[in-house]
């Protein structure tokens, strides 16, 4: 039967001495623990330490540790601690320990706030650029995509074309409908509302119709699309990766922008004036409801205003944006989704990220043409 072990502490003026006895071993942990902490008080009190273990049988690193903490506790107070009578087979493992977390890392040092703004900058610009490089890239890839379908026009995928027109095409149609419905809605009621100080009511008319068919409809559209139809090409794209289904893709010899890539920005560019011209429509149907229930103005003569307010000039501003919305739209989903690494987390992060580029570029595209439209008097 293995014996006890022991720690004995034996006071001498000022100096405390510490003889710890027999295995101080991971066999014994809770009576070492329990050791350890019955003479603290007396550690504290004392001006020095000797640890005298010349009468310990056995020593492991558990063992070793526990001495060690007692020697740091006398040590980080500035008090004297003397290790005696080490035989020479545990002074190896006693040394090992004494090693281990001795020296503290050393303070931060405070960072100045104008290099930490500027290393910012200087990170925000090197994203920028990977993001433009990425986006451009991506420009090219489908660009060489599309001049193959149309050198091979049996290299079209038609029917993940056709699947992809289904989905975000038809299938967005109630949502966006609803949601432009409520736009214009919204859009006259407030303008009968204000305009009804100043004895204007009817321009509410002029500013529904062409807020809606050259700004608001295909911009509200475009936003609506990022959210739904770009965050899903993002994680779809993201899974694929992450499953290494593209790569088994390219080693079975087949691009992955011809088969992924290019039906579903195809699929946007087609859809989305479609959906736009549907939302403005739908926005254009709410106002006249809000105008005949809100503004006491007939259909006849909403419609009437209306035709004297609008051109085709505004319709064609709004459409025309939609395809170059669109390509803006799956090409940043697209080129986020094949970003994605080998975690979920990524694959969120991608998702999201894919959404705000999306909408961010869409509002800037929205503002250039907007000038663009303006400097040539449309």
């Amino acid at each position: 039967m293995n014996p006890e072990p022991l720690l004995l502490a034996t006071p001498s003026g000022d100096v405390l001495r510490l003889r710890p006895e027999g295995p101080w071993t991971a066999a014994n942990v809770t009576t070492l623990e329990t050791l350890s902490r019955s003479v603290g008080a007396e550690v504290d009190r004392s001006r020095a330490v000797t640890l005298d273990m010349s009468g310990i049988t056995a020593l492991d690193t558990l063992g070793a540790w526990i001495l060690e903490k007692m020697s740091r506790r006398v040590a980080s107070s500035g008090r004297p601690a003397e290790i005696v009578g080490v035989a020479d087979h545990f002074s190896g493992l006693l040394e090992e320990v004494r090693q281990v977390n001795h020296h503290t890392a050393p303070p931060a040092a405070a960072s100045n706030p104008v290099l930490l703004r500027l290393n910012d900058l200087g990170k925000a610009t090197i994203g920028a650029r990977e993001d433009i490089a990425v986006f451009l890239q991506m420009l090219g890839a489908l660009f060489v995509a599309v001049v193959g379908v149309l050198r091979r026009p049996r290299s079209l995928r038609l029917t993940s074309l056709v699947y992809q027109l289904n989905r975000i095409g038809l299938q967005a149609i109630p949502i966006v409908v609803l949601i432009t419905f409520l736009i214009g809605a919204i859009i006259a009621q407030q303008g009968f509302f204000h305009f009804r100080r100043f004895g204007a009511e009817s321009y509410t008319v002029d500013m529904v119709g062409i807020l809606v068919l050259r700004e608001l409809g295909v911009l509200i559209v475009a936003i609506m699309v990022a959210g739904r139809s770009g965050s899903a090409y993002t994680a779809e794209l993201g899974s694929m990766k992450m499953r290494e289904e593209i790569d088994a893709l390219a080693t079975m010899g087949l691009d992955p922008v011809d088969v992924l890539i290019l039906p579903r920005v195809a699929a946007l560019v087609i859809a989305l004036p479609i959906l736009a011209f549907i939302g403005s429509m739908a926005a254009l149907y709410g106002g006249g409801l809000v105008a005949q229930f809100y503004g006491d103005m007939g259909p006849a003569i909403f419609i009437a205003r209306l035709h004297e307010a609008i051109s085709v000039t505004h319709f064609e501003v709004g459409i025309l944006k939609a395809p170059f919305m669109a390509l803006v739209i799956g090409i940043v989903a697209c080129s986020e989704g094949l970003r994605v690494k080998g975690s979920a987390e990524s694959l969120g992060r991608q998702t999201t990220t894919s959404v705000v580029k999306s909408i961010f570029l869409v509002i800037v595209l929205d503002g250039l043409f907007a000038i663009f439209f303006a400097s040539i008097g449309m």
